[in-house]
């Protein structure tokens, strides 16, 4: 019996104790920058960055001569086309099952707050039209050279599934709102893999510093403040 309850309880510590090392070592990687050289150029395209305090969007002009997210993301899947006429469409990717089941704050559930941290499985693009962004508290402007958006629009690109058409894939009907779409993602989802480490990996890839590995909203926004 003693024996069984000293496993037991090494069992149960060793399982506290992963999520404690998994936010140490976001904290750490997410405060270690990639592109550390990066400085913010005094002209160029602005985007922004949006959070939720859990997840993160990365908000990009609709048309510029670099990208046009209108056939990503058209006016026409949306339940009010009217919003296809915003001038900014709002990126993010997350777990299908959470982005799916959780449309407000109160129906967020022990399960789905769990999916949204370390969760696994398939994932969706979430395009939110907007128009004339502004800077707030949730949302903060990032100026990039012309060049450093291309390769973030390109990079945020890939992640959309196409079909055999090569038109991306909405799921109808499956919106928040009327201004917003859910699109079939490639890729899965998982705790090393979430919908802020995807946000950070794009900006890495466009040369713009950040973190090594940013898999919380906090690892990407805080470098804003």
């Amino acid at each position: 019996m003693r024996r069984a309850l000293r496993i037991a309880t090494r069992l149960l510590a060793a399982l506290l104790a992963l999520p404690v090392l998994y936010f140490l070592a976001a904290l750490l990687l997410g405060a270690v920058p990639a592109n550390a050289n990066w400085v913010e150029p005094k002209e160029g395209v602005t985007i922004f960055l949006r959070t939720n305090g859990v997840h993160t969007w990365i908000v990009v002009p609709k048309v510029t001569p670099e990208m046009d997210w209108r056939p990503y993301a058209p006016g026409a899947h949306l339940r009010d086309p009217r919003w296809g006429g915003g001038d900014h469409v709002a990126l993010g990717y997350g777990n299908r099952t959470f982005y799916l089941e959780t449309p407000t704050w109160g129906d967020l559930t022990m399960k789905n707050a769990f999916l949204a941290m370390f969760g696994q499985g398939r994932s969706l693009i979430h395009a939110d039209h907007t128009h004339r962004p502004q800077p707030n508290e949730w949302q903060r402007p990032l100026r990039i050279t012309h060049g450093q958006y291309a390769k973030l629009a390109a990079h945020m690109a890939k992640s959309f599934q196409r079909d055999a058409q090569g038109r991306t894939m909405p799921v109808l009907g499956r919106g928040y709102g009327d201004s917003d779409m859910f699109y079939e993602a490639i890729g899965g989802y998982n705790a090393f893999y979430t919908c802020n480490a995807w946000t950070g990996e794009a900006l890495r890839a466009a040369g713009i510093k950040t973190g090594l590995w940013t898999p919380l909203s906090q690892s990407i926004m805080w470098r804003l403040d």
